[in-house]
């Protein structure tokens, strides 16, 4: 078996990328100055030894830690406004963001909020809503993803769902992107399989929506199609065998990837899959996932060109936007993602609500077809029913 790859890299942040690099933890938050760190997670990582270990090593090196899981996998306001008030309670001055995209989000939420004076959803991505926030107050975060999925390790955004309108909303300032970020993949050793498939095709998802997004981007282009060639190497081996440090590490760097292009745009993936986990609690990964075949099939006339480049630069059999739709499907049975909505708890009722909701998320506007209402309801009634078009 090959070497798993290791690094430390200064794009977009600051990264240590490598097993085993967790370790060094404590000096990622002493260059950053904290002394009393904050490690945000989900209940289901708390209980685990991995996050035990990192609080229990940052104490050791005199670095108090304080612990706060209560995190949905959905996460609303109510988590963040919670996390602030255990940082203020530990007198923390730093946040370790340590998780899936979930804890990534509240916890860079959570850094954000302690040092504001307005509501959270008054910094919604909104025009120019970013500017009300003082960044002098931000405290300083260290990015630690357990999963190889949303990227959040390396975004200025988090995504959380407003109770009282039922919506997922985004929260954005330049500085919330991490100060430093530890990409270790032996964090993510025997995630299960099913997880393994959802995260890495949420990966897939940004990768691909940032590569069929209009506008000239080469750079976000360029890192697209390499990170989906990660993907495409990587993705069958670690959803068999969730030992297999090479491919795990390669899935880590593709997610890293995805979050880095999509600054280019998303598209009616993400605008289909926001609604969705607001309205009826799916899984992001897992909806985006389901949701992908039926969006490229809709947008085929505006991607003969770019499908088929992709297709190429991948080596997929044809070279055209047939063979990559075909590896999209053949990607999703080989790892048991549902064929249609229906199978993921969305009720025929829905449609319509989840249809308007999508054209009012900012990912419709990326979409390189006009992703209008009535765009939305054929999509959305497409992917119920199973119909490709």
């Amino acid at each position: 078996m090959s070497l798993p790859p290791s690094g430390k890299w200064n794009y977009p942040t600051a990264v240590r990328f490598g097993a085993g690099r967790i370790a060094e933890l404590p000096a990622a938050l002493a260059e950053l100055g904290v002394r009393r760190p904050l490690l945000v997670t989900d209940p289901g990582l708390a209980a685990l030894p991995m996050v035990g270990a990192a609080a229990a090593a940052c104490t050791a090196a005199g670095l108090p830690t304080a612990v706060f899981s209560d995190v949905q996998g959905n996460p609303v306001g109510r988590n963040v406004d919670d996390g602030v008030a255990a940082y203020r309670a530990h007198g923390a001055d730093g946040v370790i963001a340590f998780g899936g995209g979930s804890a990534l989000d509240v916890g860079k939420a959570v850094a954000l909020m302690v040092g504001q004076s307005r509501p959270l959803f008054d910094y919604e991505d909104r025009d120019d809503w970013f500017t009300r926030i003082n960044p002098d107050g931000m405290a300083p975060v260290v990015a630690v993803p357990t999963t190889s999925g949303t990227g959040s390790e390396v975004g200025r955004a988090s995504v959380i769902t407003d109770e009282s309108v039922h919506t997922k909303k985004i929260i954005f300032h330049p500085k919330m992107l991490p100060g430093r970020v530890i990409c270790d993949p032996a964090l993510t050793l025997g995630l299960p399989p099913h997880l393994t498939a959802w995260t890495g095709i949420d990966a897939l998802s940004h990768l691909l929506e940032a590569w069929c997004a209009p506008g000239f981007h080469p750079l976000a282009d360029g890192i697209a199609l390499e990170g989906m060639r990660l993907v495409h190497e990587s993705l069958i081996a670690a959803f068999h065998d969730g030992q297999d440090i090479v491919a795990r590490s390669h899935l880590m760097a593709a997610s890293a990837m995805g979050a880095t292009a999509f600054q280019k745009g998303l598209g009616g993936m993400h605008a289909m899959a926001h609604p969705i986990g607001a309205v009826v609690g799916a899984h992001h990964g897992l909806t985006n996932a389901v949701v992908m075949p039926y969006v490229l099939a809709f947008n085929r006339g505006a991607l003969v060109e770019r499908g088929a480049r992709l297709a190429r630069y991948l080596g997929l059999p044809g070279h055209d936007f047939d063979a990559l739709l075909g590896w999209v499907l053949a990607l999703r049975t080989e790892t048991g993602i549902p064929h249609t909505l229906a199978e993921i708890g969305v009720q025929e009722a829905q449609l319509p609500l989840l249809a308007r909701m999508s054209v009012e998320d900012p990912s419709a506007g990326g979409n390189p077809t006009p992703w209008s209402l009535a765009a939305a309801e054929t999509v959305f009634a497409r992917a119920f029913s199973g119909d490709l078009g």
